[in-house]
């Protein structure tokens, strides 16, 4: 990492995480109580509308290097990789069983946007397009050997979001929107009962 780096104190850093789950805070209080599984599309996109704009803002704040890159190029790079990690994260949901179709096409669409706020735009406002601060904050290594507190800024809520979110939709059943999986639910329902 032949790039200065920017020095962040801790509170700089608690105060950067306040303003990120201020966002969350706003989206949560608009879209209702029970949203996310009443309207999950309308409760994801405005997930998406309040938590992008300080994401954003706050890690091209953070950025790299502040003397070759402006605020303006950083939040760019932050933008420019909203759509790229949403379909990086679209790819991967769909590849382990997330619904297609024109029904849900709204819902991955928006949960793919939210996943790539959380894991993308960050580590592209801050390093842009350097393969090796990628792969140094997205690997392991970034817990392995001292660094700055940005990289940890960015690889903890990275990690934390992809292991989160498979971890809890692990434990959940079977699809049961898709007939065949619903037909045997019901038929051994009806057996134990005894009503045939």
């Amino acid at each position: 990492m032949g790039e200065e780096a920017k020095q962040v104190s801790a509170s700089s850093a608690a105060v950067a995480h306040a303003v990120c789950f201020a966002g969350l805070a706003a989206a949560h209080y608009f879209s209702g109580r029970g949203a996310l599984v009443s309207d999950p599309a309308h409760a994801l996109r405005l997930l998406v509308v309040f938590e992008a704009p300080p994401v954003i803002l706050v890690f091209s704040l953070l950025r790299r290097d502040p003397k070759r890159c402006s605020f303006l190029k950083a939040a760019a790079r932050g933008l420019l990789g909203l759509p790229i990690g949403a379909f990086l994260n679209a790819f991967g949901a769909i590849v382990l069983g997330a619904p297609i179709g024109i029904k849900y096409w709204a819902a991955t669409t928006y949960w793919s946007l939210l996943m790539s706020l959380f894991t993308f735009v960050p580590a592209a406002c801050v390093f842009g397009a350097s393969k090796v601060n990628w792969q140094i904050v997205l690997s392991h290594s970034t817990y392995c050997r001292p660094t700055d507190a940005v990289d940890y800024m960015i690889s903890a809520p990275a990690h934390g979001a992809v292991i989160g979110a498979w971890l809890g939709a692990w434990p959940m059943p079977l699809d049961w929107e898709r007939p065949w999986q619903f037909s045997m639910y019901f038929y051994s329902e009806r057996k134990e009962d005894g009503d045939y």
